[in-house]
This record gives C-alpha cells, sequence and structure tokens, in this order.
C-alpha cells in the first residue's frame, strides 16, 4: 500500500481532469437516465442495511441504481459479502480490496461507507476528491475539526453527500417536527435525550496475531495503529481512538432531533458533563474507555439548551420510553423528549411521535409505525434522488445537518474528558482560551492518511 496521500494523487491528477471531476460518470459521460452505480465500503454491521436498501432499490424503475461493488480491507468479509449481496441481488457484485480502488473506478458514481467513525471524515474527503456522490454512516465525524473538512470538501467539489440519520426521512417524524414548529405543543423551551442500552461486559483487549486476510494497517487508517486484539477491532465504539462511546453511536440520531425540533443552526456555546464508567471498570473489567453513564448540558447563545443522558446497564425507563413505546431493540429505552409551554411531544424511536397537551396530559396528534422500523430505504432512495437532481437541499441528512449533531456529541465527550464546562465559539469552531480543549478537536496526523488541512 502506498504512502502517498489520496490529495498528492488527485492533486497531480487534477490538472487533467478538473473538469471532470465535478460531476458523477453517468452525468459526465452517459445519459441521465442510465443507472448509478454505487459501492458499499466496509461490511460491518451496518452494511446490511446499505446493501438491502440498494437490493430493494434496483427493483424499482424510477431509481435507476445499480449496486455495483463492495469494499473491505478483511478478504474474509469481502468474499461473504461478494457471496451474499451477489446472491441476494441476482447478478455479480465486484470486489474491492482497498476503498482507493473503488474511488479510482470511473464507472463507480457513488459510495456508501459503513466504516468505523475513525474513518468518516476521510472516506467523504476522498470520495468527493473523487468525484463520487457520498452516503456516510453517523457520526459523519470522529472530531470537529475533520468534520469541518468533511464538509469543506462536499461544497469544493459539489458533491451530493447524506449523512445516516434516517429519522429525517421518516415520514412521521417530518410531520411530528413540523407540528411541532407550527406550535402544537405552544413554545417549546426544553429538549431532553436519552439512549439507555444495556451493554453487558464489552471485554479485554488481549493482544494476538492479525488474522490472515486482514490489512490492519488499512483498517487503522486515520487513527493511530493499535496491537491486534479482537476487543480493539470489534469494540471500537468503546475506544478513543477508533470510536465516540454511546452518545456518538446511538446518541447522535437523538441529538440530531433536538437541534432539528429547536431549529438549531448554529454550534452551541457551552457544554457541560459528567459521567461514570463503572459498569465496565469494576463489575465487567472490560477494556472499554468510554463512559457507559454520561450526563450532558448544551447551551447556545439564544439561551436555549439540551440535556442529554447515557446509560449502559439497569434502568428505570422515561416518558413511556420502551415501556409503552417500545425502541426497535425492545428492551432500551431511546428518544427524544420536547418540552413545551402547551405540551409535550416525545419521539421513541425511528419512525414515530407522540404529543400530551395540557396539564391532564390529553392524547394529541400522534402518527406510528408498528414494529418501529427504521427508514433506511427512504433514506438512500432520498439520496439517490439528490443525486440525479444535483440539488443538495434536496437531501433529507445533508452533511451540515450530519457535522453540525456530531458536533454536540464531540462537544459532550470532550467536556467528560476534561471533567468540567468548556466555552466553545461556534464561528471559529475552537474553543475559548482552552488549549487543553482545542487539543481535542482533531488528533495527530498519521502518514498516508492523513486527513487535509485544505481540502
Amino acid at each position: 500500500m502506498s504512502n502517498k496521500t489520496r490529495r498528492d494523487v488527485l492533486k497531480t491528477a487534477a490538472i487533467t481532469t478538473a473538469t471532470t471531476l465535478v460531476a458523477p460518470a453517468f452525468v459526465r459521460g452517459q445519459n441521465l437516465n442510465s443507472k448509478i452505480r454505487v459501492a458499499v465500503v466496509g461490511m460491518g454491521g451496518r452494511s446490511n442495511a446499505h446493501g438491502a436498501s440498494l437490493v430493494e432499490l434496483e427493483k424499482e424503475s424510477t431509481a435507476g441504481v445499480e449496486f455495483a461493488g463492495v469494499c473491505d480491507c478483511d478478504e474474509a468479509k469481502r468474499k461473504a459479502a461478494e457471496k451474499f449481496w451477489g446472491d441476494r441481488s441476482g447478478h455479480a457484485i465486484k470486489t474491492y480490496d482497498d476503498m482507493r480502488r473503488v474511488l479510482d473506478d470511473t464507472s463507480i458514481d457513488a459510495v456508501t461507507f459503513a466504516t468505523p467513525n475513525h474513518w468518516h471524515s476521510l472516506n467523504v474527503i476522498w470520495g468527493c476528491q473523487a468525484g463520487k456522490d457520498v452516503y456516510v454512516e453517523k457520526p459523519g465525524s470522529h472530531n470537529i475539526s475533520e468534520g469541518r473538512k468533511m464538509l469543506e470538501a462536499a461544497r469544493k467539489y459539489d458533491r451530493i453527500v447524506q449523512h445516516g440519520t434516517q429519522c429525517r426521512s421518516s415520514t412521521n417524524i417530518v410531520e411530528g417536527i413540523k407540528k411541532l414548529h407550527e406550535g402544537v405543543i405552544g413554545d417549546v423551551y426544553f429538549a431532553r435525550g436519552i439512549a439507555y442500552k444495556i451493554r453487558g461486559n464489552l471485554g479485554k483487549h488481549a493482544p494476538r496475531p492479525v488474522p490472515a486476510g486482514l490489512d490492519w494497517n488499512a483498517w487503522c487508517g486515520p487513527a493511530p495503529v493499535h496491537e491486534f486484539s479482537n476487543f480493539q477491532h470489534r469494540r471500537w465504539h468503546w475506544i478513543w481512538d477508533f470510536g465516540n462511546g454511546e452518545i456518538g453511536n446511538q446518541g447522535v440520531h437523538q441529538m440530531d432531533i433536538l437541534r432539528w425540533g429547536l431549529k438549531l443552526d448554529t454550534h452551541p456555546i457551552q457544554a457541560s458533563a459528567v459521567g461514570t464508567n463503572y459498569m465496565q471498570e469494576k463489575v465487567h473489567q472490560s477494556s472499554a474507555q468510554t463512559p457507559g453513564v454520561l450526563s450532558t448540558s448544551i447551551k447556545w447563545a439564544s439561551g436555549q439548551m439540551i440535556e442529554f443522558e447515557v446509560r449502559d446497564w439497569y434502568t428505570n425507563a422515561e416518558a413511556g420510553f420502551r415501556d409503552k413505546y417500545p425502541f426497535v431493540q425492545k428492551d432500551f429505552p431511546v428518544g427524544a423528549i420536547f418540552l413545551g409551554t402547551e405540551g409535550t411531544m416525545i419521539i421513541p424511536d425511528y419512525s414515530s411521535y407522540y404529543t400530551f397537551l395540557g396539564r391532564k396530559r390529553e392524547e394529541g396528534p400522534n402518527a406510528f409505525e408498528e414494529g418501529s422500523p427504521i427508514s433506511n430505504l427512504p433514506h438512500f432512495r432520498n439520496w439517490l434522488e439528490a443525486v440525479r437532481s444535483r440539488r443538495r437541499e434536496d437531501l433529507s441528512a445533508e452533511i451540515e445537518q450530519g457535522h453540525m449533531s456530531s458536533a454536540l456529541c464531540h462537544l459532550a465527550n470532550i467536556a467528560y474528558r476534561l471533567d468540567r464546562t468548556v466555552n466553545f465559539d461556534p464561528q471559529a469552531e475552537t474553543f475559548i482560551d482552552d488549549a487543553e480543549a482545542d487539543a481535542l478537536l482533531t488528533r495527530p496526523d498519521r502518514k498516508g492518511f492523513t486527513v487535509p488541512k485544505e481540502v
């Protein structure tokens, strides 16, 4: 694998191909009615939703999409995905062992990334630089600085980039947020999100040889190369170098809903957080680093504020979550709560909302779907429709929204790690006279996988 950065390669190529990098292949050289050829990078858990959505969209004549390829740096996963998705789709699926080969393939128009968090921003940047449209899993960034670079790349190369916060494509939740904005519960003065998910023993770091067929260097990518273990490879959500804890895993969905409902289109000015990793450290004695319990308060210049709470073990529910209004994972209370001058609204899953009016909490407008499904298919359909229209405003979760919502999770984690309140400059995206906090806005560069200062 070359240590030459993606930007170095593209800088050279841009001399002769700059005019072709502003549009995907199906716009550049083919009929606008031809199929959009999509490859999926990363064969982890979320890739199942990516692949299943593309298979379903292939059946829709109006979607005009072809599930063209899969990529993973793990040979076993790659081969399994080739067979599985080939069987599901009924046609051959091309495989790639390096995402850069996907990006160099001019027959690929768009790429979806189901990689670990530490890769997300560089995925988007490289994809945009290569002239591909992009769908990236949540959170869009591993840190705030990289989130900004991701957004800059989407703008510079005029790419259609969708963020994987699928609630934005739920018809019911869109309806609920519209009613919230119209005043169904009066003036909304406060919002709170929770993600209470029992995690159990996450395991210990026990170094072992890298399995045959896995390119561990590529898997680590822009993060430091850790000594391999099954814990490092499979429990990355709970390791600071790779993940962002539960607030960045599940919580980003609810953070996004809170921002959306409160019409918060700027960064906050202050964040505080306290927490503990008691269950993992003291009871399970695992190697998990991120907090299992986290309580966060975030404030905006307007005076608006939100609270967010994470728990990882046995707990009571709130607002009827789990017990009356089950989440897609039935044992876990997860959701968003809005308090207004005339009532309350709850969003307890990915596809419903409920309102309760007045002191007696009389049932107001609501909408739900049985089974609390995740709006994966509508979210991918929306992305591909925008790829055709070339209008980023058509996207349900355009990457700027992803950057803003992911940043809330990062601010909460920074406040927790420093064990104090932090004051943030929303325009500069830096902390105010706080070098210690600023150091957590980014991470050290790694040769060959550097997130560029200029995209």
